[in-house]
């Protein structure tokens, strides 16, 4: 009897072994009887939630949806973009046509010069050491003294990049104009080194705010969201009292005479149609019939822009695309009927600086600027931003 319950003890240890030596070892991250972690599930581009959009009064050619995870969803015209966080995940299911942009967005290459002021005024032009534009065709003084630092390198203008320099410098993003669209086998060839191609629009904007407004999508890109929105805001805070006055009736005609002697003039539709008519003037060509192009200028010959400009009250001559001019004898040298117009006899004849295009967010200073011309007899000396009168 001693002896069975002996044996019968001997296989109730060695089952107990058994059991043990089943368990999980000590030390394991998931001790015995702790269930393991779900595994991480797949982010879905499907499953994400954009319910949180960027607020946008003015500028109708983009769009800014944020989702939980930090992307946000950038559609400008047809292109679709998903900026991700540096350390944020790449959903899963992705579209074929969505570009992804990893934050943060460093070395980019800057074709649109529009952008730049944008970099400026957010203090990140850091953030473009890539440049389509030389040292000497910038307006920008800070972009100029990147260069002439070495900062910034010139990377050949949109036609005729140096991708070998490009794809060295470990691009994160090229940032074009629409002009990229003529030679479309250059963004061809960027994206296939694995550089997105973002083309920048701001300049479509018929809204002088709605380009102005372009700086929030900047925010976003350069994670400076608040300080782009609290510049924003600023600016329109400027421009209150301004909007808030009667229009003057002024007429106003912003032009440029080109070599061969016809005119150039914005189309009706034009931000800086909307900005004259924002600064209390009125836009001399509400009239003039428009091509069917997205160009927002429009090439007239002489006799017509002397019929329906002749009798303005103020003339701005656009320096920024022809030669700047300092004297109305400069002017009437250009093209001799001008010396007919009403504005040329009494003197109220104005100029834009080279840098008014470049400097994009310029449009409130400008706006400023016509404000005082067209309510003012004599604006004073030295008060204007980017208009200068004509001697």
């Amino acid at each position: 009897m001693t002896y069975r319950k002996f044996f019968s003890a001997l296989l109730l240890a060695a089952a107990l072994l058994c059991a043990c030596a089943q368990r999980e070892p000590a030390g394991e991250e998931n001790p015995a009887g702790t269930p393991a972690p779900p595994a991480e599930q797949a982010l879905l581009w499907g499953g994400l939630d954009w319910s949180e959009h960027l607020d946008l009064t003015y500028a109708q050619s983009f769009a800014v949806d944020f989702s939980p995870e930090g992307c946000a969803k950038i559609v400008i015209d047809q292109e679709t973009y998903l900026l991700v966080p540096e350390d944020g995940q790449v959903p899963a299911e992705l579209p074929e046509d969505v570009t992804v942009l990893r934050q943060p967005l460093d070395n980019i290459y800057l074709q649109a010069t529009s952008a730049m002021d944008c970099f400026r005024r957010l203090d990140a032009i850091d953030a473009v050491t890539l440049s389509g534009t030389q040292a000497e065709g910038w307006y920008i003084p800070e972009a100029r003294q990147a260069m002439e630092d070495g900062r910034m390198a010139y990377a050949g203008k949109y036609s005729a990049p140096d991708y070998e320099l490009i794809k060295s410098k470990g691009c994160g993003l090229a940032l074009t104009s629409t002009m990229i669209y003529h030679s479309p086998e250059v963004k061809e060839q960027l994206e296939r080194l694995g550089i997105p191609v973002l083309v920048e629009r701001s300049s479509y904007e018929s809204h002088p705010l709605g380009r102005m407004e372009w700086i929030k999508l900047y925010g976003v890109l350069l994670g400076r969201r608040q300080e782009a929105e609290d510049y924003f805001a600023a600016q329109l805070e400027r421009l209150e009292p301004i909007l808030e006055q009667e229009n003057t009736g002024r007429t106003v005609a912003f032009f440029s005479v080109t070599s061969n002697g016809s005119v150039t003039v914005r189309k009706s539709g034009d931000y800086i149609a909307k900005a004259i008519a924002l600064a209390g003037g009125v836009y001399a060509f509400q009239e003039l019939a428009e091509e069917e192009n997205a160009l927002s200028t429009i090439n007239i010959q002489m006799e017509t822009f002397y019929d329906q400009a002749r009798d303005a009250d103020v003339l701005i001559y656009n320096s920024a695309i022809e030669a700047d001019l300092d004297t109305i004898e400069q002017l009437v040298d250009k093209s001799a009927p001008l010396a007919d117009f009403k504005a040329v006899k009494s003197g109220d004849v104005w100029c834009t600086g080279k840098s008014m295009f470049q400097e994009s967010q310029s449009v409130g200073d400008m706006m400023l600027d016509i404000h005082a011309i067209v309510s003012e007899e004599n604006p004073a000396e030295g008060s204007l931003t980017y208009l200068h009168r004509l001697k």
